[in-house]
């Protein structure tokens, strides 16, 4: 007779022992669930499943078995699948969530748990928050927005260059002696590069590879939006080279339908140019008026192309819930770089 194989969430299913033991008191004994074949076969391929009982309660734990390409926009609809089924809570159970991927399950009252990090649990009025994987930034910790467009443009670069030259990039970019020596500093502080010297040039050594660097740089990436503005379409001609931006750019690079209005992003250059051109600009969204988008920094950060870059833009619809938004940035993750 053939031995069975451990299962593939055996570390992960440990975790979440440890983790309830720890939070909670509780000595859980997840168990495979004996009614999965009951389930479609697409729910079966995607999460291992167990059952346990957590204060006299049955719970059943969705093991994502599909990190790093998760569906989250259908999250909801698989857990009511297999609760029907089963008839239990449904908690979905992954190793690691960005901090737009919780917002957004929590904003559809997803149960999940991430062994070390959070348990959300509004059932049983639960919602316990440890910590963020890597660092745990303060509301002031973000990374200047100088540095920001700094570390978006070496992530955009094809191939990816681990060792670069910072004088040179900011130099590029239009920012001074005085922002390169802070974009280094806010760099190494993060923990995402070191400073190494080769003769009398300096270059900058990232630590991870491009996706890496990515998911660890996003607690302390901000949306690049500084305010919100709305203009007359008429005036798309001034200032020039207006980029879409928002849901007008994610339309373009993904399935999703294009909004009622376009938006724009405007760098602080374009935005104090069009303000000494009196270009007049409304408060409230009115017919015939298009989304002015002002940036923290330049939006022009992906050469050749009419769109915003893909990382400023998603990190300008992080906070986005609605989830045919959350859908298309996950197609437009498959558009990144690496």
């Amino acid at each position: 007779m053939a031995l069975q194989q451990p299962s593939a969430d055996a570390g992960l299913e440990a975790a979440v022992r440890r983790y309830l033991h720890d939070i909670l008191g509780v000595r859980a004994n997840p168990r495979p669930w004996p009614g999965r074949r009951a389930l479609p076969y697409y729910l079966q391929e995607a999460y291992d499943l167990r059952e346990l009982r957590l204060w006299d309660r049955p719970i059943m734990l969705a093991i994502d078995r599909q990190t790093g390409k998760r569906g989250l926009a259908n999250a909801r609809g698989h857990l009511d699948k297999i609760r029907a089924i089963a008839g239990h809570p449904v908690v979905y159970v992954t190793e690691v969530l960005a901090s737009y991927e919780r917002r957004h399950l929590i904003a559809m009252k997803v149960p999940f748990l991430v062994p070390g990090n959070q348990l959300f649990l509004p059932e049983l009025g639960i919602d316990l928050r440890e910590y963020f994987r890597g660092r745990a930034p303060t509301a002031d910790a973000h990374l200047s927005p100088a540095t920001q467009a700094v570390l978006i443009a070496i992530l955009l670069r094809v191939p990816w260059q681990a060792e670069w030259q910072p004088a040179t990039v900011v130099t590029e970019l239009g920012y001074t002696p005085m922002t390169l020596s802070r974009v280094v500093k806010e760099l190494v502080a993060a923990g995402l590069a070191r400073v190494q010297n080769a003769g009398k040039a300096r270059c900058i050594r990232m630590a991870y590879s491009a996706a890496d660097t990515w998911e660890r740089a996003k607690p302390v990436l901000r949306s690049p939006i500084k305010r919100l503005v709305w203009a007359p379409a008429s005036l798309m001609a001034r200032p020039p080279r207006l980029r879409l931006a928002g849901l007008s750019a994610l339309a373009r690079a993904s399935a999703l339908a294009d909004p009622p209005w376009s938006s724009y992003a405007l760098s602080p250059l374009q935005w104090k140019a069009a303000m000494r051109a009196s270009i007049e600009t409304l408060p409230e969204q009115l017919p015939g008026t298009c989304a002015w988008q002002v940036w923290h920094y330049d939006p022009a950060l992906a050469t050749n192309s009419d769109i915003v870059d893909p990382l400023s833009l998603t990190l300008s619809l992080q906070d986005e819930v609605d989830e045919r938004v959350q859908k298309a940035l996950e197609e437009l993750r498959g558009t990144f770089p690496w």
